[in-house]
């Protein structure tokens, strides 16, 4: 049975408003929570992928479990909305986050028996449960904020979600930093992997329902208390029709396909093992002062949304040419061969190498900021696009679904030993495709402010029923 309260601007109002900046249950609490659950999760896993082959000498290995990990993302991604909808943050966050820890697992287990079945189960298993986490943080961070603030939100999530990153990355320049001529990290590498992600596990019970976090102005994030399958069915089959989504197809099969390229074949073929546990601690260093950096445009820059929200666009379409270029030259250096066949390249020292580290280093930091600018401006569009949690959650679910079938050939292009330049040029053509089709995304569906007949409608797909349940902060 579909629950809902009467709603005005979307949402039910619960009296008088609580502003208290430690309320449990305010947005602001609830999405550095759900920041701090994937800076465990998600983020610890980022700087395991951006090792290069997970750490290992074989990428053959990581790049077949990402291949079966970014298929099943691909589908429970698209259904992760639906499943969220239906059962809840918690349970969909906490089974989630609990495949991550079975993932770095299997790579401690393949240290010890090269064997690629548990590893490539384990990825698939992860996929299923990454569709969930990332629907429902996608929920949580769009529909969870005041529409005036949600770049800002956006970019406090990323930041924090990104130190974990940087610690992750910390972790084998750490355990590893003595081992130059080493080809595969050691044990404690992954364990300590494992304990960030068992914390951010038990992190993910602490995430209310939307129905019950309160804004400032006593609204709260939705009005739909329960889902159900049927429903959910339908209104997910809707999204393949939907213009909105079609607009947003190409940002979103591209903004993970660039990761194989920027970690296997920039940081895992140009730097030495140690090195590159480094620079992944800057490359998600980078991810959140661009975060903050295209928040800020998109939230602050002008006094109508709309513009603002071309504003950011035009920002990170100059930005991100600029970094492809430099990428472009950079890759004119070395290819396929000279790396995996050859072995002709010197692998790369920060202490060793001096003024040959430079460039490179900065051309991967750039990838990094770039990456966060790019996912948070799509995140920022599709946040726009309507206020409510259950409406969103679908959005977001489509968009990481789409998002994670583009990284599942990404994975095996570079497996099949595609040529450097060739998936260079791809992921730049992704991504400057994209950015005039937000643009027209913006203009044709961004609101400056929701008009009255608008508030008559129910985005979420349900009719409104008058409830006298009152809804008191927590």
């Amino acid at each position: 049975m579909v629950e809902t309260g009467d709603q005005k601007n979307g949402y039910q109002e619960t009296g008088s408003p609580n502003n208290s900046v430690f309320r449990f249950n305010s947005p602001l609490i609830q999405v550095i929570l759900i920041g701090l659950v994937c800076f465990c999760c998600p983020g610890m896993f980022n700087a395991l992928s951006g090792m290069g082959g997970g750490g290992q000498l074989d990428h053959n290995v990581v790049n077949n479990a990402n291949t079966a990990l970014y298929t099943t993302f691909a589908i429970f991604g698209i259904l992760g909305g639906g499943i969220y909808n239906i059962i809840g943050p918690r349970l969909t966050l906490f089974s989630g986050c609990s495949t991550y820890i079975l993932y770095a697992g299997s790579l401690l287990y393949y240290n010890h028996h090269k064997q690629q079945p548990f590893v490539i189960v384990a990825g698939a298993l992860l996929g299923v449960g990454a569709g969930l986490l990332w629907a429902g943080q996608g929920a949580i961070m769009t529909s969870y904020p005041p529409a005036q603030r949600k770049g800002t939100y956006i970019s406090l999530f990323w930041s924090i979600f990104n130190m974990g990153g940087v610690i992750g990355g910390l972790i084998p320049f750490v355990m590893n930093y003595h081992r130059e001529k080493a080809a595969n990290v050691n044990d404690g590498t992954y364990v300590g992997f494992m304990v960030f992600m068992s914390i951010g596990t038990l992190l993910s019970l602490t995430i209310l329902h939307p129905s019950k976090v309160i804004r400032n102005d006593g609204t709260r994030c939705t009005d739909v208390k329960y889902s159900n399958v049927g429903t959910e069915t339908v209104e997910i089959a809707k999204l393949f029709a939907n213009w909105k989504m079609l607009l947003i197809f190409p940002a979103a099969w591209g903004s993970n396909f660039f990761y194989t390229y920027q970690f296997n074949n920039v940081n895992g073929a140009l730097f030495n093992l140690r090195t590159r546990g480094l620079n992944n601690v800057f490359y998600w260093g980078a991810q959140m002062f661009g975060s903050v950096l295209i928040g800020h445009v998109m939230d602050f820059s002008f006094k109508r949304r709309k513009t603002r929200g071309l504003a950011g666009i035009s920002v990170v379409a100059v930005l991100g040419t600029g970094i492809w270029i430099g990428g472009l030259l950079k890759q004119r250096g070395y290819d396929y061969d000279d790396v995996m066949v050859k072995k002709s390249i010197k692998l790369l020292d920060f202490k060793d190498s001096g003024s040959a580290y430079a460039g490179p280093f900065v051309l991967y930091f750039s990838y990094g900021l770039l990456d966060a600018m790019f996912q948070s401006m799509v995140y920022w569009v599709i946040g726009a696009l309507a206020d409510d949690s259950v409406i969103l959650s679908r959005y977001v679910g489509f968009y990481k679904g789409v998002q994670s079938a583009g990284a599942a050939v990404a994975w095996q292009i570079d497996t099949h030993k595609v040529p450097y330049m060739n998936q260079l040029v791809v992921n730049w053509a992704l991504t400057t495709i994209s950015y005039p089709l937000l643009a027209l995304l913006v203009i044709k569906y961004v609101k400056d402010e929701v008009a009255e007949d608008d508030e008559l409608q129910t985005p979420s797909g349900y009719p409104k029923q008058s409830n006298d349940e009152s809804v008191n902060p927590i």
